[in-house]
């Protein structure tokens, strides 16, 4: 068979657990359930987490380069080849549509050909402000103009016709979509937008009014977009509008998928799907990402195609920027020496049932502290996290199970039971931040 191609779908604040199929949130998927019964979910994705409140940005700078947060800066290296600008150089047709939070000269970089593209962080998703394709590269802010519609749909709309243009005797194509949604403002489209009533909506079990103690996030955008403190009514209503933002893309993805079937390219392509980071909506009494709990730092990602499991899911411990070798290796292109990404397709062909042995996260924020500080870091095994979290130099740890206790809920820091486990832990997340070169680690 000859090389697959690579239909890339990414949202934004995808939590991983909001989707049908696993049973663990309310939320109607159709088109992802599907997805997942025709191919492989892991169930424990990670990002690494981030240098900024606006996560999205260092999470998709390591999708893109296979660098740890770290090693990933805004703007990205030159240094560093793009994933899509790498399977460019090897035979691949590379197109884009959506959001990119990269930078410009980064985008040109990528991709050979494109639809619609925004070039922010957020907008209205009535009024999403985008660009046509540049072939010169420079994507002149002056020529930006206002997409007529919801942001989901054209950008859909956009992938579609890329589609509908491709035979499959065509060279491999690795397409990109990167949807703004379920981001806020979280405004669906009838008959979405009335779709959940908030007063069915059922909180999930670490719903807090606020958080147990100041992480130095309070006053973030994101944090916010609800009173303090937090209400039951108020975070039901905000859930329903994340739902109803879930569902409408959950259409429009399966419209995708549908032209993939109407153009006989199914059979040859591998689909991914994923987000990249996940967000609280009222968990842990934190309406955003910029944290260190599973609601914040899980994703979803699904993948379908040729040699790729049907009806797996996977539980092994896994990164988005393993994605990069991954595919690379699917395309039969040389991957770099240096990227941190390790490869899925030992995995992903049965080969074995593990991959990471532990998930190191952070989170740094730039509020004018030296070093970006506040700041949070964690380690996390196949059954404990701990979070470490420091505020004006004074530290508050965490301990979790997240065997008994998913939620995050019962801290066991203060439990000597657990005294040569926290030790073992510590020592663990000190070496992996001296592995990735954490930038904290200088200034103690």
């Amino acid at each position: 068979m000859s090389r697959p191609n690579f239909l890339f779908m990414i949202a934004d604040d995808h939590r991983h657990s909001a989707l049908g199929a696993l049973g663990t949130e309310a939320v109607s998927t159709p088109a992802f359930d599907q997805l997942i019964a025709d191919g492989t979910c892991f169930t424990q994705a990670h990002i690494m987490g981030s240098t900024s409140g606006a996560v999205c940005m260092p999470s998709r700078g390591m999708l893109m380069t296979g660098r740890n947060l770290f090693a990933a800066p805004d703007p990205l290296p030159e240094d560093a080849p793009l994933l899509p600008e790498l399977l460019g150089q090897n035979g691949y047709r590379t197109y884009a549509t959506g959001k990119w939070h990269n930078r410009r000269g980064s985008y040109a970089r990528a991709f050979s050909s494109s639809g619609a593209v925004f070039f922010g962080g957020m907008d209205d998703q009535y009024a999403m402000p985008v660009n046509d394709f540049d072939p010169s590269g420079a994507y002149d802010p002056e020529d930006t103009y206002i997409a007529d519609g919801h942001a989901t749909t054209v950008f859909t709309d956009e992938m579609i016709a890329f589609l509908n243009a491709r035979d499959p005797d065509d060279d491999p194509f690795f397409a990109y979509i990167a949807f703004t949604s379920p981001h806020d403002p979280r405004t669906a489209p009838p008959p979405y937008d009335t779709m959940y009533d908030p007063e069915d909506i059922e909180l999930p079990l670490n719903f807090m009014t606020e958080h147990p103690f100041d992480i130095g996030v309070r006053d973030i955008r994101d944090e916010v977009l609800a009173d303090y403190p937090r209400t039951e009514a108020e975070i039901r209503g905000h859930i329903a509008d994340y739902y109803s933002m879930i569902s409408h893309m959950d259409a429009e993805i399966g419209r995708i998928l549908s032209t993939l079937d109407d153009r006989g390219l199914s059979e040859n392509t591998i689909v991914i799907y994923t987000s990249d980071h996940g967000l609280g909506v009222g968990q842990h009494g934190l309406m955003g990402k910029q944290n260190l709990y599973d609601h914040s730092m899980r994703i979803p990602l699904i993948m379908r195609g040729p040699s790729v499991p049907a009806g797996y899911k996977c539980d092994a411990l896994v990164y988005l920027l393993d994605l990069f070798p991954t595919l690379l290796e699917r395309a039969d292109v040389a991957v770099p020496a240096q990227q941190d990404g390790y490869s899925l397709n030992a995995v992903l062909g049965r080969l074995t049932h593990k991959h990471r042995r532990s998930i190191f996260s952070a989170y740094q924020g730039v509020f004018g502290h030296p070093l970006g500080r506040p700041y949070q870091r964690s380690i996390k095994d196949d059954r404990y996290k701990l979070i470490q979290s420091v505020l004006d130099g004074r530290e508050t740890w965490q301990l979790f199970d997240l065997r008994e206790d998913p939620f995050e809920l019962n801290n066991l820091i203060d439990n000597d039971e657990y005294g040569r486990l926290i030790l073992k832990l510590m020592k663990s997340l000190k070496e992996r931040q001296a592995r990735v070169r954490d930038p904290v680690l200088r200034d103690q």
